[in-house]
């Protein structure tokens, strides 16, 4: 029993830590999720975790302090409790509970006497993803009643241009890249551990080193800022560790499979398009979620070799937009900002269950 209860105390500590962490990696993701329907006004007054039941002051009464004669430069007593203008300014709390507080200044000021109760700020609205989304100006009423005019972020074109770049530049290096892991594992040529050693030797050259020279390549051929110029890219700088990765998964599989195809007339073609492909889904997926996901929060590859050009930004260019436009719109740049999370945890999502299979490939082998 002690062996027994020993174990089931440290899954408890083991679960409830991992628990907590995983809630404290949330918290920020909850509130930013939150805040992107909140409004402006909300956003700038109050904090996001008030959508929760939470105790505040409420406004019950507004006393004029000139029509009750009192003088704002000498301790007055109001409600049973003597202040200076100082402490109303900071709010005061009376016997039965209530707060009173000076609003204003001297002169035209207003005291207001507040109790505490139970609220929540729930008001949302999905006006902010319409201004960002869409490209049209849209209308924003302030709370005293005037009206302004706010052109639209038009967010939209940038998930449109983010898509026609990460989809080919997801596909084009996984497919060049099986054909040379399956070259490299099954494939018998001259100086093949010399290439090997190249391809793995280049994933420790920092990307920054190249984009100077396929800048000047790429302007000499006249591709600078087409969406090629930027798929050669991604695709040249994801080709060694999709190389690596599908190597260690491709060489692992049974040979006697292989052997049985080639024995029966397949050529490597045949075995690679029915054979290896099928049964390389873990990898090929590990490998996918690592280059969509960088391909798709890539902000400098695309700064680069598209340019500044508003009809090709992505939205991680988009977004940066945004938040040199508009700094103090918490409420566009949550909503902005949780639209490029959705399509990357989709994908995620989606492929999760290869996720662990394909980065463990190849690690033991028996």
């Amino acid at each position: 029993m002690s062996g027994s209860s020993e174990k089931w105390r440290s899954a408890l500590f083991v679960n409830g830590v991992l628990a907590l962490l995983v809630l404290l990696w949330m918290v920020p993701t909850i509130g930013l999720f939150v805040s992107s329907f909140r409004d402006r006004f909300e956003i700038q007054t109050s904090p996001w975790w008030n959508i929760f039941p939470h105790r505040e002051w409420q406004v019950v009464q507004e006393i004029d302090p000139r029509a009750e004669g009192l003088d704002a430069t000498a301790p007055m007593d109001i409600f049973g409790v003597t202040a200076t203008f100082e402490e109303l300014r900071e709010g005061v709390e009376t016997p039965d509970g209530k707060r009173v507080q000076w609003i204003g200044n001297r002169r035209i000021g207003r005291i207001e006497v507040q109790e505490r109760v139970w609220a929540m700020d729930a008001n949302f609205t999905l006006a902010n993803y319409a201004q960002v989304l869409q490209g049209k100006d849209f209308e924003y009423q302030r709370p005293d009643g005037t009206v302004e005019i706010i052109p639209g972020d038009n967010f939209s074109i940038a998930l449109f241009n983010s898509l026609a770049v990460a989809i080919p530049a997801t596909v084009i290096p996984i497919l060049i890249a099986a054909f040379a892991a399956y070259g490299f594992a099954w494939m018998n040529f001259p100086g093949r551990r010399t290439l090997f050693t190249l391809v793995v030797a280049l994933l420790v050259v920092p990307l920054q080193v190249a984009l100077v020279p396929l800048l000047r390549d790429y302007k000499a051929l006249g591709l600078n800022g087409t969406f090629l110029a930027i798929w050669l890219a991604h695709t040249g700088f994801g080709l060694p560790l999709a190389t690596y990765l599908l190597f260690n998964y491709i060489s692992t599989l049974p040979r006697e499979t292989l052997e049985s195809a080639f024995i029966d007339g397949a050529s490597h073609f045949t075995v690679f398009t029915r054979l290896i492909l099928p049964l390389s889904v873990p990898a090929l997926a590990s490998f996918a979620i690592f280059q969509f996901l960088w391909v798709w929060n890539d902000y400098l590859v695309a700064l680069i070799f598209l340019g500044g050009d508003r009809n090709f930004q992505v939205v991680t260019m988009r977004l940066a937009a945004i938040v040199g436009d508009r700094g103090q719109d918490w409420h566009l740049l949550t909503s902005g900002a949780f639209v490029t999370m959705l399509l990357p945890l989709l994908v995620f999502f989606s492929l999760q269950r290869y996720f662990i299979r394909g980065l463990l490939a190849g690690s033991v082998k028996g």
